[in-house]
């Protein structure tokens, strides 16, 4: 069996302005870096194999202090968060406001958004889910930890389960929750915990938008 613990980053930035990120390189705001300690506070009895990282700086420090020199931590281009084009460092309000009908597409069926220089979540669930079968061809048995970003843990978690689209907001990722994810060779991917929270601080819910 393998465990595979998916992390969402801590906070930057862009999530506390409500922009879209995309692959703009947002680093963590100190809200983040204390959030990525809770998270290696939770984790500190879990011994991983190995930790892959998104190559944004918000994942890739996070799964730092997560590991505390303690793993070896591999960047994963494939875990990179979805590129959004044009929407990228923009507030959500600037595209609500000038762009209403791509906006209502982004809060009611993400999947059918196409905007220019956008990677599409099909393709987002595509390569991420790729990248987990060869993560667990490489360790038939073992822990790993997977720290990427909401617009990669969605599709990835609705492609681990079979959910059909829409499954976007069916699924629901806050910042610094981590989920674990459980393969076994004879029945496949099994969901053991959704969005684990408990060892934040200050949480507050996400707004869904």
């Amino acid at each position: 069996m393998v465990e595979i613990f998916l992390i969402r980053h801590g906070e930057s930035m862009g999530d506390r302005e409500n922009l879209f990120r995309g692959r703009h390189d947002f680093p963590l705001n100190s809200n983040g870096i204390a959030q990525a300690h809770c998270l290696r506070g939770k984790l500190q009895n879990i011994v991983f194999d190995t930790i892959l990282s998104s190559p944004l700086k918000r994942a890739s420090r996070t799964a730092e202090i997560i590991s505390g020199g303690r793993t070896k931590i591999i960047i994963e281009e494939e875990f990179t968060n979805i590129a959004l084009g044009e929407w990228e460092n923009k507030p959500q309000e600037y595209i609500k406001e000038n762009f209403p009908h791509l906006w209502y597409l982004w809060k009611t069926e993400p999947e059918k958004l196409s905007i220019p220089g956008m990677e599409t979540l099909n393709d987002v669930q595509k390569r991420s889910f790729n990248a987990l079968q060869s993560l667990i061809c490489k360790f038939e048995q073992g822990r790993v930890a997977i720290v990427t970003h909401r617009t990669v843990l969605k599709p990835l978690i609705a492609g681990v389960l079979n959910i059909p689209e829409p499954y976007f907001w069916k699924i629901h990722v806050d910042i610094a929750a981590y989920s674990i994810v459980e393969y076994r060779k004879e029945r496949g991917f099994t969901i053991t915990l959704l969005n684990e929270t408990d060892h934040l601080e200050k949480f507050i819910r996400e707004d869904i938008a």
